[in-house]
């Protein structure tokens, strides 16, 4: 099997010799349509005054200029699609070294109220959202950050399994998200949706016929006029009154035809996605009931979106002045797409949203397929229901790289909190994170970074971050305290991993260590399992009055009048810190 790194570059290569070849088509077919151009306006040139002969030079001069327009458009769509796929692999490529900065960082979904993704690196620069998120539609990317913090335990075998089979479709995870990435968005989803859901319609029923018998009528007047049966003129005022017909709703149809203009593109790409969907061959049960709630009765979603696309196009034509004059005084063209539009809506306005969430859901959970085949030594938690809710070895922070990353063993038995004290910089908060993150990976089907994980499936709770409010008139120790308030409430209702980080900042020495003292003693009173920073000594005598609580540190050392981390967690108090060493170091003191 290929590495990620063989497999992108190799792909890399495949779509920069593809796109050669379509930059080449695109200039044979630019070169045929010019000489079409000159060759059909000479050859009326010639014939000028042989009215029968002109009309047949235009008719195909015409035709193979529209067809080699068509081929074009084409051509051009294959091309951004390819040039989507090569940024794909480049972006993987930069990813694998390291460098993943660039992309969307997620911070709009950092929320400090939530349970924990403002304390662990979740969303915001150089996050965990930042790494794994590979969305390409607005709604999928809401969709995954939704997914990560929804702190749930549930149906974590079977995202296992969706997520494994995802992240072995490679090929087929490109594909999706270069078709994805060529939607135009003009409007959102829910802005598309609120129209569709809320449009009165305010052409009858009946009229799906009106403008076929016109067109017919308009038909026989041409072939009156060609054998001269009937006079030009009589042409003239039909054409009239197809036009004052059609006038008549344009106040309606006008603004009609702009929302539907808006979500031409996101029709025109979507139903190729829905199509990829219907396609594939899924084995796991979340990816096969998704693929099963995207069909219809009648005929294929995709085919249906591909319908309605093909509507809105033919829609657009009466953006070109002479066809608009044209189709409508003889074809009543706006009227009859309003008509297709509005009949389509009637059709499957119910079944819309759902088909759209589909799509998003493939969009975020192709981040996760991503994600575990450019970490293929990552592990899959085992879920088990023994004494230990995390039975950990060699557990690593995600973020950090495998040469610069200190792994550790990582044990803690249900209802067991662990006191964790050790000095500046000798790794607590970076422990904290890897613990948290773990968890979060856990529950939502990925694999973690570590050589074993057994796991009793808990959801996470933290206060690791507590800013004051200016806004909210709020002291920052009074936000610790609505925080710490938030937590009780919280393992009242379910049970959770909680991890905290030098809780009672705010407040004095004295009055921080019996109130952290007794906190952890309700935290422990309550069963609850977790972890608590700090550097309070005092703290760690907890210990020895409940056999629930353990000490764990983290060491510093100085050796040869340097600084030296190993990063290690051990059991245990830590009798060194750093915080005088470094003062005079700096020369501060």
């Amino acid at each position: 099997m290929n590495t990620p790194k063989e497999f992108y570059t190799n792909q890399k290569a495949i779509f920069l010799q593809q796109l050669a070849k379509i930059k080449q088509q695109l200039l044979i077919i630019g070169i045929l349509r010019l000489l079409i151009f000159l060759g059909t306006a000479y050859g009326v040139y010639l014939s000028f005054g042989n009215t029968k002969l002109v009309f047949i030079i235009l008719i195909v001069g015409i035709s193979l200029f529209l067809f080699l327009v068509s081929k074009y458009t084409d051509l051009q769509l294959a091309k951004q699609k390819l040039e989507s796929l090569l940024k794909i692999n480049e972006t993987e490529l930069q990813v694998l070294q390291g460098n993943f900065s660039f992309l969307p960082s997620g911070k709009e979904f950092s929320n400090p109220k939530h349970a924990f993704s403002n304390d662990i690196d979740l969303f915001g620069k150089n996050s965990f959202f930042q790494q794994l998120n590979r969305t390409t539609t607005p709604e999928g990317k809401k969709v995954l950050a939704k997914d990560l913090t929804a702190n749930t335990t549930s149906d974590i075998l079977n995202k296992q399994q969706a997520h494994q089979e995802l992240a072995k479709k490679a090929k087929w995870r490109q594909d999706f998200s270069a078709t994805a990435s060529l939607v135009n968005v003009e409007t959102s989803q829910e802005e598309i949706l609120d129209f569709i859901n809320t449009h009165q319609s305010f052409l009858p029923v009946y009229y799906k016929y009106v403008p076929k018998v016109f067109l017919g009528v308009s038909l026989v007047l041409f072939a009156t006029n060609y054998f001269d049966i009937l006079p030009f003129k009589i042409t003239l005022i039909w054409f009239a009154i197809g036009l004052l017909f059609t006038g008549s709703y344009l106040k309606k149809i006008n603004p009609f035809y702009l929302k539907l203009s808006q979500a031409k593109d996101t029709f025109r790409q979507y139903f190729k996605l829905l199509q990829l969907i219907e396609k594939e061959k899924f084995t796991s049960k979340l990816l096969q009931q998704k693929q099963q709630a995207i069909k219809h009765k009648s005929e294929k979603a995709s085919e249906i979106f591909k319908k309605f696309a093909k509507n809105l196009d033919a829609f657009d034509q009466r953006n070109n002045i002479l066809f608009a004059l044209l189709g409508n005084g003889f074809a009543l063209w706006d009227l009859q797409q309003a008509i297709k539009a509005e009949q389509w809506i009637a059709n499957y306005q119910k079944e819309i949203k759902q088909w759209f969430a589909i799509i998003a859901y493939f969009d975020a959970h192709n981040s996760y397929g991503n994600y575990i085949f450019n970490h293929p030594n990552f592990v899959f938690p085992t879920l088990q229901d023994s004494k230990f809710t995390i039975n950990a070895t060699k557990l690593g922070h995600p973020l950090l790289k495998k040469e610069k990353r200190i792994d550790n063993d990582f044990t803690i038995e249900n209802n067991q909190f662990f006191i964790v004290t050790g000095a500046n910089m000798a790794g607590k908060s970076t422990f904290l994170r890897t613990v948290s993150l773990s968890i979060v990976m856990a529950n939502t089907g990925l694999p973690v970074c570590a050589k074993t994980y057994d796991y009793q499936p808990i959801k996470l709770i933290t206060s690791m971050r507590t800013d004051d409010s200016l806004s909210e008139d709020t002291s920052y120790f009074f936000s610790e305290l609505k925080r710490l308030k938030f937590i009780v409430e919280a393992i009242k209702k379910d049970r959770y991993f909680i991890i905290l980080d030098e809780i009672l900042k705010g407040t004095n020495s004295k009055d921080k260590a019996i109130g952290s003292k007794k906190f952890v003693e309700k935290l422990v009173k309550s069963n609850a399992t977790g972890i608590i920073a700090t550097h309070d000594l005092s703290l760690c005598e907890v210990e020895k009055e409940l056999p629930q609580v353990k000490n764990h540190f983290f060491d510093a050392q100085i050796i040869n009048d340097e600084l030296y981390f190993d990063y290690t967690f051990k059991k245990g108090i830590c009798k060194n810190m750093n915080a005088s060493f470094l003062l005079k170091k700096m020369e501060i003191v």
